[in-house]
């Protein structure tokens, strides 16, 4: 359990290091051309994902903060019934870590500090942090785990 928890709270300190830096950094609010499809900006996502219900009226934030925190919760229960499962807790502390640190600055600063912005031909991607990948990337391999085929006990 300490092992899962203990890559949950790496990639929270390694979340809130970067959004610190960036923010310290472009703290005017430009962005800096990395290469011609790579921007750092500094934006602060009020919403969810893709910045979904980011116009709404405020109440969002205090619903998003409930959902990690239940989800938080939900993720440490399964943690502690699949300790066994390396690839399933893998993932699951890929999402938990990324899922406390977007809700560290929505409880600090009152939305997600995102700064990563891919974009081509005109088109760009919303804007990303650290935790949003972390959380991506434990979905992502909560999907392929449950498709492996499962070993009879």
């Amino acid at each position: 359990m300490s092992r899962w928890l203990g890559i949950a709270a790496l990639l929270i300190v390694l979340d809130q290091a970067s959004k610190y830096a960036i923010t310290q950094w472009l703290g005017g609010g430009r962005s800096v051309e990395i290469t011609s499809f790579f921007n750092i900006v500094l934006v602060h996502n009020a919403g969810a994902a893709f910045s979904f219900l980011a116009a709404a009226a405020g109440w969002q934030r205090g619903f998003f903060i409930g959902i990690a925190l239940i989800a938080s919760v939900w993720i440490v229960f399964l943690l502690r019934r699949h300790a066994r499962e390396t690839v399933f807790c893998f993932a699951l502390s890929l999402i938990l870590g990324g899922a406390l640190g977007n809700l560290i600055d929505r409880i600090l600063v009152g939305a997600v500090v995102d700064f990563l912005d891919f974009h081509a031909t005109g088109w760009h991607w919303p804007a990303f942090n650290v935790a949003d990948s972390a959380i991506t990337c434990g979905a992502a391999l909560v999907v392929w785990d449950s498709l492996k085929p499962q070993r009879k006990s």
